[in-house]
């Protein structure tokens, strides 16, 4: 399928529907491969020889979250908002400014500018995010961004699509959700939303 039939294929799914939600990291931005670097560099430091399938696992949470698992996984103690932090220096310093988009669902938001809300709802940090978006060009062209700590729980919480609904002012049913990541597709469920799996295209 080219670039333009998925293209074709999101837009006829989202038709019916008056916001549009995305997630960021894997969705509209190819950069879980870079992602998963960045945490296998911060747990090596920790001593952890990382299995990257975990990122797989939790993929859309909240890197606080995901360094929790790890500590859990591998038996270690330390600083959860550390890693976090280290890990997100690790891919801010070295990774981020290399990010391209996802082609068929960037050209899609693009398309849906002016005819549809438009909000993106990532478990990312606001500061990484923000970096993301103006590397692959997504900067202006959504009115939400719910990220990491703007809701008590991340995916596969509903919170943070229904934060994003209710800052858009649109009812969940009336939303469509773009995801990656299993996590990100039970919240979407979980918030009555519809929902599309864009790397199952």
């Amino acid at each position: 399928m080219t670039i333009a039939d998925k293209t074709q294929k999101l837009s006829e799914i989202s038709d019916s529907y008056d916001a549009l939600l995305y997630d960021v990291d894997g969705t509209l931005a190819d950069n879980m491969s870079a992602h998963k670097a960045a945490y296998a560099a911060a747990a090596l430091e920790y001593g952890i020889q990382l299995d990257t399938a975990l990122i797989d696992e939790t993929a859309g949470w909240p890197t606080v979250a995901v360094a929790e698992v790890i500590a859990q996984r591998y038996g270690k103690s330390f600083d959860f908002d550390e890693f976090a932090l280290r890990k997100s220096t690790i891919f801010r310093t070295e990774y981020i400014q290399h990010t391209k988009p996802v082609a068929h669902v960037l050209q899609h938001l693009r398309q849906e500018v002016g005819k549809k809300k438009i909000g993106l709802v990532s478990g990312g940090t606001r500061k990484t995010l923000e970096i993301t978006l103006d590397v692959i060009g997504v900067t202006g062209l959504y009115e939400v961004l719910v990220c990491a700590g703007d809701t008590p729980n991340g995916k596969p919480s509903p919170e943070p699509f229904l934060l994003a609904a209710a800052q858009l002012d649109v009812a969940p049913e009336r939303c469509l959700v773009f995801e990656d990541g299993e996590p990100g597709v039970q919240g979407a469920i979980a918030a009555g939303m519809g929902w599309v799996r864009i790397d199952q295209l």
